[in-house]
């Protein structure tokens, strides 16, 4: 049988980064938190869907789960006569948000470590071959 080439601090679940939120790991909802991020103020929802480059629905969908999840709140108003929508995120919505970048920065300095590593042996270990 085989010895496991774990060291006691990768034991336990090292690489399952539980702190990355499926609701922010998706796609179009990264686009748009990182847009309403960058935008503390709020935007627009026509602005918002030409920054993320999503269709009316797409956006709103989306910014349902994210409203549902009380990380985006939404504002609907007037301007110029013309009703507008305005979202942004909620103080909840940022500091989860900057939670799931700090684990995601945990990714990429154990994804980079991993480039470091010497190549692996052709076989793994002697008696061992290819499935």
């Amino acid at each position: 049988m085989a010895k496991s080439k774990l060291k006691p601090t990768e034991a336990g679940g090292r690489y399952a980064y539980d702190g990355l939120d499926r609701i922010f790991h998706e796609k179009a909802r990264l686009s748009i938190v990182t847009s309403l991020m960058t935008h503390p103020e709020g935007l627009l929802f026509n602005d918002l869907k030409d920054l993320c480059t999503l269709t009316d629905g797409n956006l709103s969908r989306h910014l349902q789960m994210l409203h549902e999840a009380a990380f985006v709140e939404v504002w609907k108003g007037f301007q110029n006569n013309r009703p507008q929508t305005l979202c942004r995120m909620t103080t909840e919505g940022r500091r989860r948000f900057l939670d799931y970048i700090n684990v995601l920065e945990s990714v990429i300095t154990d994804a980079v470590q991993a480039t470091k590593q010497p190549e692996a042996a052709t076989r793994p270990f002697e008696g061992w071959s290819p499935a």
